[in-house]
């Protein structure tokens, strides 16, 4: 939030010289109207806080729909093994007794766009390309009665992304308040980890490119006639279905809950949607 505060005295400390400029000042092709750089540094948030655990597939016929049963037994019967439960963050231990938060952290990206002013009026339509790289990382984990943890990271590592731009500039044109959105392509990091020493896991489809969504709104304040700062929320969404975790014997006897099924068992995340919350700064060079 110190973040969020700073960019916005930064943007009226910049609007303060831009209304005392007159209009010899303008850009020669007017305001946002022309080809831009630029790049801005965020604060991002995962928004995968919900407690959805794993989806289990324990006879791997690519549906994620069973239950990871104990052995049968006389007293009790077969129960579900992980019955323990599950926590939308970090496992701070063996049992389900509190699990640490996600990471929300910082992240950055470079844009080249163009803007065209829509008739007479005040109205601003463009285009724009963008790379951008976030730190943040969302956890989910799960407990089984054994007892053991089982966690999850998932990371948009890097994406390219192409929006369009919609806005109204009203005055005398110097700032513009917009709605944005369009398609994105990424790669999704994957870790993970478990205390379960018996079995072994093998990580599938780590680090693949997926295609997600991206919509947001910001606002934008020429500050010089060819540079202007901006101030923007975005958020991203991805549709994470391809990584699983593939559980194999090991060590565990052949009454291990992910062996009675088949052999083994693939896990993944209940909520394959990866989605992240940016809340970003940034500086544009126009001409």
């Amino acid at each position: 939030m110190k973040f969020l505060y700073t960019s916005a005295l930064i943007a009226l400390a910049a609007a303060a010289p831009a209304a005392a400029q007159d209009d010899g000042d303008a850009p020669a092709n007017g305001y946002f109207n022309g080809f831009y750089v630029g790049g801005t540094f965020a604060l991002d948030a995962t928004a995968n806080d919900d407690n959805g655990g794993f989806a289990f597939d324990t006879n791997r016929d690519g549906n994620f729909d069973n239950t990871v049963l104990t052995a049968p037994t006389a007293n009790p019967p077969s129960v579900n093994a992980f019955s323990p439960g599950s926590c939308g963050g970090t496992a701070l231990g063996r049992t389900n007794t509190g699990c640490g938060d996600d990471k929300d952290s910082y992240g950055y990206a470079i844009r080249a766009g163009y803007d065209t002013r829509v008739g007479d009026g005040p109205f601003v339509a463009g285009l724009l390309v963008e790379a951008a790289k976030s730190e943040s990382v969302d956890y989910v984990s799960a407990f089984s009665t054994t007892p053991a943890s089982y966690t999850i990271g998932r990371q948009l590592d890097h994406n390219f992304a192409l929006r369009g731009r919609l806005g109204v500039s009203p005055g005398d044109g110097r700032g513009l308040f917009y709605v944005t959105g369009g398609v994105a392509y990424g790669r999704i990091d994957h870790s993970f980890g478990t205390t379960n020493t018996a079995n072994s896991f093998t990580e599938n489809n780590d680090e693949e490119y997926q295609l997600g969504g991206q919509v947001g709104g910001g606002a934008e304040l020429y500050f010089m006639p060819n540079a202007s700062i901006t101030l923007e929320y975005l958020y991203s969404n991805f549709d994470d279905n391809d990584y699983f975790v593939g559980v194999g014997q090991g060590t565990a006897p052949a009454t291990n809950p992910f062996l009675l099924n088949g052999g083994g068992t693939n896990l993944r995340p209940a909520n394959t949607d990866l989605n992240l919350h940016s809340f970003r700064v940034g500086l544009n060079l126009r001409f």
